[in-house]
């Protein structure tokens, strides 16, 4: 290569760069936001002696992650208000909201994150209860999965008329549910979701994270909260934000008319055809294990599911679905089988369609899906929070149905691409955890090779964006530089015995090295940089 007397250049030094074309480099160097080399340290001070330089003292530099399933503003909701993820019991999560009540005063109250499938004092509380430690305040909290809620009876009078005439004791699903979310998105500033925003992109940056996949839509936040975060992301120094937005056509001209006003990249990401296993509102084809008469909750008909796919096709636009139940699964791989046999495999996999979770899905469907080039964004720390014989999807489902969610392994067998992500707030934003989750499926024969899993939290998150450049989430000349440095205790050597794909690291392999993940053993982020731009460290 030729280098530019005076050109700005940054060098690395002292590390070890994680790059599939070198992996026994030790530096590398930046111009204008592009890999332009990589190599040894004494070379890269030879040819780069004006360029300032980063002393890594031994970190690892690795290509940022990308989360492929996001709600940016309710994650920031979740670190800014009130967070229940550690509710050890109904008691203890009431002691939580009453303590959060009472330090802040006077306003709305929106929490996330309950999980009562563990405890062991009974199910979530009811209203009565809720109302006894909020008053006539409206309040707002999420499940884990955010497909169900408790509200406040201050919060519920301000729906006019909730259907199905929910239960005054249960949480509130479906339909409820959505409109009671909407009456408290309403409730919240827009000081407020802006901090939130703020707070969730850079909890994003310090997690090595470069570019969150927003998956919106009017059941969710709505399209002024997409319009100010999106507004938010191009000002172009921050993580970069991807949108998707859940809301259903009927023709290809109404898809590219809502896609050029929403300046989403896809009409997709959490368009519901059902909910979530923890609330009971995945749609099965047999009922659940722990609700004999329930088969879940059925948000789009099979006629809407094809013909959203029919028309995004003809578009040539991206569709996708939220799916989790295999009656979920099978309704939108029944429509993409129809849509596959008019526009033929070529047309259909040039959309890039996605599938959100794809919890439960059969060898037979995969083989299509990889077939028609359909993308998987999964989300592994599903498995490490509920999967196992005791976990909670071998509640809902018994242990022999809950033994074949999240396949990685088949879908990848398959040629089905994967990406990575989190849901969050549903699991956090630690990409990391992603990666150790999917090589150590809690189900033997379904787990993927560490290099497998960090591949689809890496290059998976772009290219299930439709960036095909092919080199996109590597360290390689020419590619972007969008890297995180980390500090890291050991590096893997070779993989688990009982690690169904086998890898080496040994320099002979040709192989860049991967962090050991064992529990203690995150590594901790650095610094964070997209595109040559510092947004973390």
């Amino acid at each position: 290569m030729t280098v530019v007397p005076g050109a700005p250049t940054l060098l690395l030094l002292g590390g070890r760069i994680h790059s599939p074309t070198h992996p026994d480099a030790t530096a590398m160097a930046v111009r204008d936001g592009t890999v332009a080399w990589l190599g040894s340290d004494a070379v890269g001070r030879d040819q780069f002696p004006r360029a300032d330089v980063l002393d890594l003292d031994g970190a690892l530099v690795t290509p940022a992650f990308v989360d492929s399933h996001v709600h940016v503003t309710e994650t920031g909701l979740c670190r800014t208000g009130l967070d229940l993820r550690a509710a050890t019991s109904q008691r203890h999560c009431l002691q939580l909201i009453a303590d959060y009540a009472t330090t802040h005063p006077d306003q709305p109250i929106w929490g996330h994150g309950w999980d009562e499938s563990g405890w062991p004092d009974g199910g979530a509380p009811d209203t009565e209860a809720l109302d006894a430690v909020v008053g006539d305040r409206p309040a707002y909290l999420s499940r884990v999965d955010v497909h169900s809620a408790l509200a406040s009876s201050g919060l519920r009078t301000r729906v006019l008329e909730l259907p199905g005439r929910p239960d005054a004791a249960a949480p509130l699903a479906g339909a409820a549910h959505h409109l009671v979310r909407a009456a408290a998105r309403n409730l919240l500033t827009s000081a407020q979701r802006a901090a939130a925003r703020t707070a969730a992109l850079d909890a994003a940056a310090a997690a090595g994270i470069v570019a969150v996949h927003e998956c919106a839509g009017p059941d969710i936040g709505g399209l002024d909260d997409w319009r100010e975060l999106r507004a938010l992301s191009e000002q172009g120094d921050g993580v970069e934000v991807i949108g998707y937005w859940g809301e259903a056509v009927s023709s290809a001209t109404r898809a590219r008319e809502l896609l050029a006003d929403t300046g989403a990249r896809g009409l997709g990401g959490d368009l519901f055809v059902d909910g979530a296993l923890g609330s009971h509102t995945a749609w099965l084809h047999e009922p659940y294990a722990d609700a004999a008469d329930c088969t879940g909750v059925r948000h789009l008909d099979p006629d809407t599911v094809g013909a959203h796919l029919w028309a995004c096709t003809e578009a040539g636009v991206t569709a996708g679905f939220h799916v989790i139940g295999d009656a979920a699964v099978s309704s939108v791989v029944a429509a993409l089988e129809r849509v596959v046999e008019h526009f033929g495999v070529a047309a259909v996999a040039r959309c890039g369609h996605r599938l959100e979770h794809l919890e439960m899905v059969s060898a037979e469907q995969a083989a299509k899906l990889g077939s028609w080039g359909v993308i998987a964004s999964m989300q592994p720390v599903f498995d490490a929070l509920w999967g196992g014989d005791d976990g909670m999807y071998a509640q809902r489902l018994g242990a022999q149905r809950a033994a074949g969610l999240n396949p990685f392994a088949l879908l990848a067998s398959q040629g089905v691409p994967l990406a990575f992500g989190s849901d969050s707030p549903v699991t956090t934003l630690d990409p990391w955890a992603a990666v150790r989750a999917a090589a150590h499926h809690r189900t033997p024969g379904s787990a993927v090779s560490m290099r497998a899993a960090f591949a689809a939290a890496t290059r998976g998150g772009w290219r299930a964006a439709g960036v095909n450049d092919g080199i996109s989430g590597t360290l390689v000349p020419g590619a972007p530089a969008s890297y995180a440095v980390w500090e890291v205790a050991r590096l893997a050597v070779q993989a688990p015995r009982d690690t169904v794909q086998r890898w080496s690291t040994d320099p002979r392999s040709r192989v860049p090295a991967l962090p050991v993940l064992e529990p203690g053993d995150t590594p901790k982020c650095r610094r964070t940089v997209h595109r040559g731009v510092v947004l973390y460290g």
